[in-house]
């Protein structure tokens, strides 16, 4: 009887599976979608937080299962499809928008929008403050990245093809969006700045990151997360822009106006980069299937 030969790494090479991507190339168009993304859900977790005055905490509660059930059936697909993916960002974006006002204010006045006097049932906040709330949080990025990295699996996404990798992204994303909101609203609330100073200082910072692109020390992956949690307080210093009063200085264009807006912007794009997926042959990656001769 023939013994079973042993599996050679000429075997592994040969016998491979195709995998298509799930995650989108990192272009100037996916950097204006994440904004346009992380403006929106700025606004529409304002809208539905402080405009509708349903509060913090049934919002953050509602927004976050909103989240949920944007990424099964992101998990659940086979392949990039712009709309699964856009719309789990947008709801990361809205999750984190809430989760982040959650945790750094309190009931006081002073975060209620124009004639409000209160908010909806449940705790209106954690009353945390913008640093601890950023430390808490820069603390759980960490361990997911630490995380992620004793699993061995890449950190570029491009290459992330597996149900346990992409998690873990999405684990990452939810938390720098909220970290990302809550250094926005640092930048337009406490630091003297106010929103367009933010903005300004913030997109500073992303030009920067630009040019050290250019430096070879500088690893494209650590950039690309600096510039993923920065592009979020963009995102929120603009929506402030465009919805708090002209006495505060915003535009006062108005949660539930600025958010229809950015949502078609937002939908139009997706439209697009879904025209051009269609159009653009998948990118496939080879993954080993390990196998035993006869």
């Amino acid at each position: 009887m023939e013994q079973p030969e042993l599996l050679t790494e000429l075997d592994v090479a040969s016998t491979t599976k195709s995998v298509m991507k799930k995650l989108p190339e990192v272009t100037l168009a996916f950097w204006i979608m994440k904004i346009a993304a992380t403006t929106l859900g700025e606004t529409a977790g304002d809208l539905f937080a402080q405009t509708l005055k349903l509060g913090y905490f049934l919002t953050t509660i509602a927004l976050f299962l909103i989240f949920v059930v944007t990424l099964v059936v992101q998990l659940g697909s086979s392949h990039y499809n712009p709309f699964f993916y856009w719309t789990v960002i947008l709801s990361t974006s809205m999750a984190g928008t809430t989760m982040s006002d959650f945790m750094n204010r309190d009931a006081s006045d002073k975060y209620l929008s124009g004639g409000a006097t209160s908010l909806g049932w449940g705790p209106q906040g954690l009353g945390m403050g913008y640093p601890t709330g950023a430390a808490i949080l820069i603390s759980i990025l960490l361990v997911i990245f630490a995380v992620w990295k004793a699993t061995g699996m890449t950190f570029q996404i491009r290459d992330i093809v597996t149900f346990r990798g992409e998690a873990l992204f999405w684990s990452a994303i939810l938390v720098s969006n909220t970290l990302g909101t809550s250094l926005g609203d640092f930048l337009s609330d406490s630091s003297g700045l106010g929103y367009a100073g933010g903005a300004l200082l913030v997109t500073g910072a992303l030009a920067v990151l630009l040019w050290l692109m250019k430096v070879p020390v500088v690893p494209n992956v650590l950039l690309f997360w600096i510039a993923f949690v920065l592009t979020r307080p963009l995102g929120a210093t603009a929506g402030d822009l465009l919805t708090k009063p002209v006495t505060k200085g915003g535009l006062d264009l108005g949660t539930a106006g600025s958010s229809a807006v950015l949502l078609a912007v937002l939908v139009g794009l997706m439209a697009y980069a879904q025209v051009r997926e269609r159009r653009t042959p998948q990118r496939t990656e080879r993954e080993p299937v390990a196998r035993r001769a006869d």
